[in-house]
């Protein structure tokens, strides 16, 4: 198959999960307009090269550049990407910090956690999938301590207690009580 035209089913596929994960918990804006920057020429077209449908485009352009043009433009127009959030300190030594984010967005964050591990385990995903690659990653992730305490409960609940009671849980208690 031509690499681009995989790249653009992966993305389809991946945003029709996070769609679909939005719209269980009453997301629907922000589950339509999931990362249509993908679509864009700076993100599309280095997807559609890098693409090997296992692992995430970005990856490799990092391991031959040194860096991802396409995530570096991505990061900074999602902000469902804690990335997007963080900034200098406004107090003590102003270093470079985790902002607090929105909770629409660090569930937005969840949803699309949930999505890429469906789409690159494929029939392999479990329901602990999201959580174990957090816990790999979470040393190098600049997060507000309130924003990482909503996403590791989100996550170990879908671990511990599965997808149904998770999503209701977040519509019920995460979006409707704390908004």
């Amino acid at each position: 198959m031509i690499k681009w035209l995989a790249h653009l089913k992966t993305v389809l596929h991946h945003k029709r999960y996070v769609m679909q994960h939005c719209f269980r918990v009453g997301l629907y804006r922000q589950g339509i307009l999931h990362d249509m920057s993908k679509f864009s020429p700076a993100e599309f077209f280095v997807g559609a090269r890098y693409y090997q449908g296992n692992r995430s485009p970005n990856e490799a352009e990092r391991s031959e550049k040194g860096y991802s043009s396409a995530w570096l433009h991505h990061k900074g127009r999602n902000k469902h990407h804690l990335e997007y959030w963080i900034d200098y300190s406004p107090v003590g030594d102003h270093r470079m910090t985790g902002m607090e984010m929105p909770v629409r967005y660090v569930v937005e964050m969840f949803c699309d956690r949930v999505a890429a591990s469906k789409t690159y385990r494929k029939e392999a995903y479990c329901d602990r999938d999201p959580y174990d690659y957090y816990m790999r990653s979470q040393d190098h992730y600049m997060l507000h301590p309130h924003t990482r305490e909503l996403l590791v409960e989100m996550l170990t609940m879908l671990k511990d207690e599965g997808e149904d009671k998770t999503f209701a849980y977040i519509r019920r208690e995460i979006l409707h009580k704390r908004h």
